[in-house]
This record gives structure tokens, sequence and C-alpha cells, in this order.
């Protein structure tokens, strides 16, 4: 099974055709794809100007939506390696006992659906190192009251079954990513909690 590194080189070999070349980049979202793969993968279309199922397109888009995702995938790669050498630290020191960031990290490690977005055409149009820069500051920051990618206020909760599917948990309503809890407040969770289970109910 071909690697990330792989995919890209392909991606960038002007002597593949260009249908290969975007199965290619396609195929680097199974290895990198912090919105999930349709999310991720709708998000470089647009960026990019290309469409989904485009066969016969200029090659240089597809150069530059795997460059953003390489920059991407570096920038998160980083902030693993400084979270994974600080639990070496702590565990070294005898802080063994895990919380909710480390349970989350244990998930998403790698890069995918590290924002995951459940609804595909809902994600934020940032660049995506941007919108990771944004996260790991978040993360490293502590809970606060707004979504970390957007800054928007209005965060929901997402339940089985609904729009958000697979996500379970926090979502900015805004720009449709779903939050780690570590990053919200316990207030922010209890009232996201709370118009959940009204949404519910009304609907039932």
């Amino acid at each position: 099974m071909a690697g990330f590194r792989s995919l890209a080189r392909q991606v960038r070999d002007p002597g593949c055709d260009t249908a290969l070349r975007r199965y290619s980049l396609r195929k680097c979202l199974e290895r990198f794809a912090p919105y999930g793969h349709r999310a991720t993968w709708d998000h470089l279309c647009r960026r990019h100007r290309f469409g989904p199922e485009d066969r016969d397109l200029d090659p240089g888009r597809l150069v530059a939506a795997l460059d953003e995702l390489e920059e991407a995938r570096a920038v998160w790669l980083a902030y693993e390696e400084e979270f994974a050498a600080r639990r070496r630290r702590e565990k070294h020191e005898g802080l063994r006992r895990l919380g909710a960031l480390d349970d989350w990290h244990r998930r998403v490690w790698g890069g995918n659906g590290v924002v995951r977005c459940g609804d595909p055409g809902l994600h934020p149009s940032d660049p995506l190192p941007e919108v990771l820069r944004r996260l790991i500051t978040a993360l490293e920051r502590g809970p606060g009251e707004a979504c970390p990618v957007c800054a928007g206020p209005r965060i929901e909760w997402a339940a089985p079954g609904d729009r958000y599917e697979p996500w379970h948990g926090p979502v900015c309503a805004d720009c449709g990513v779903g939050v780690p809890r570590a990053v919200l407040t316990s207030g922010v969770l209890a009232r996201a909690r709370s118009d959940g289970s009204r949404r519910l109910a009304s609907a039932a």
C-alpha cells in the first residue's frame, strides 16, 4: 500500500496522466484528511477550482491542492511529535493518568478527522494549515467559549443519526467542524447538550 509521500510524488509527476495524478491526490486523503475524506476533498476542489469528478483538468491545480494538504500535514505531524514528547516526559515523571484530551488524540492520531466535518458540504473555507494552527493554539491554551477554528459561538450537540453523522459531541454550527470537548468550557458543553436534548424531544 502506497504511503502519503509516494502518492504525492505521483501527483507531481508530469509523466503520469492527469487522471492518475488526480486519483493519487484522492488516495492521499486516505492517509491524511483533517475534515474527513469527503469533506477534505470538497474543500480542496473548491479552493483550487476543479470539480469533484473532473478527469481532465489543469495539473497545476492538483499540485496546488497537494501543496496545501502537505503543509497542513506537516503542521499536524509537528504538533503530534511535540505532544508525544510531552507525554513521555510526563510518564517519566510518574504522571500516567490520561484525560479527555489524551483520549481524543488517540482517535485522531495521524491527522484523519482532526476537525471532522460530518456534513461534507459544510466546512471552513480557510487554508487547511491555518485551520490546524488555530486548533493547535486552542489545544495548548485550554477550554474556551467558542469554536477554535472560526470563533463562532454557536456550538451544537451532534447525536447519532443527525446531519453530522458519524460525529458525536460538540459541533460548530457556523463552520461545521466537530470540536474536541477539551477545548470547550463545561458551561458551553452543558448548554449544547441541553439544546440538543430539547431538539430531540421536539422532533419525537
